[in-house]
Order: structure tokens, then C-alpha cells, then sequence
């Protein structure tokens, strides 16, 4: 079952992809029409997506899996528990991945958002 794209997703994917980088600016572009497809059963908020590529043109990525941005996570103490990744296929979006590096800190999508809502 798929579902849209949800505030979190999106607002993470906003925070990651960066609007000066020419690929971000063609991943921007999709983000109204990627849908969340499936989720992590862990709990990390990492989100599968699809999307219908006749509607939107590749990013410059290049063929494959490719990570097309990566943010490091940083708590309000400066510690770095995580980081989220953006992985296309192809040049299109395919999924955000929240990546734990901690026992310590719970790293998952609604921390990530706070935490890279957070950054300067």
C-alpha cells in the first residue's frame, strides 16, 4: 500500500537536499510526486518511495544506486549519533535512509527532523 509523502519525510528530504547543488534542485523537483511505498519495521523512519518516472526527469546522477546527499546528525549537545541519507536509482529517488551510529541516542526520522531543523 502507498501513502503520501509525509511532513516528516519531506521536510527531512528539504533539509538534506541542498538548493545551490544542480542534482538536489532535480530531486526537489520529484518530491511532489515521490509517495511513500513502505517504511522500515525497526522504527529508524527510513522510507522507501515510489515514484511514476514519466512524470519527472532524472536528476544528473548517473546510472544505478546512487547516494545523492548525506547529512550528519548533530544533538543539541554537538554529539553526532547518525546520519540520513538520500539514495536514487537511476537519477530518481528512492529512498531516505536514517542511519543509527549510537547505543546511547535514539536516532530516528522525527529526531532527525528536529535535529537538522535545528542546525545553522
Amino acid at each position: 500500500m502507498t501513502e503520501s509523502l509525509p511532513a516528516d519525510v519531506a521536510d527531512v528530504l528539504a533539509a538534506v537536499l541542498n538548493a545551490d547543488d544542480p542534482v538536489h534542485v532535480a530531486l526537489l523537483g520529484q518530491v511532489p510526486h515521490v509517495s511513500v511505498q513502505a517504511r522500515c519495521g525497526c522504527g529508524c523512519g527510513t522510507a522507501y518511495f515510489e515514484l511514476d518516472t514519466l512524470e519527472v526527469e532524472p536528476a544528473p546522477t548517473g546510472p544505478g544506486t546512487v547516494v545523492a546527499a548525506e547529512a550528519p546528525l548533530f544533538t543539541e549537545t554537538g554529539e553526532c549519533p547518525g546520519e540520513v541519507l538520500v539514495f536514487t536509482r537511476g537519477g530518481y529517488l528512492s529512498w531516505l535512509e536514517v542511519c543509527s551510529w549510537s547505543d546511547d541516542i535514539e536516532v530516528t526520522l522525527a529526531s532527525a527532523r528536529a535535529w537538522l531543523q535545528a542546525s545553522p
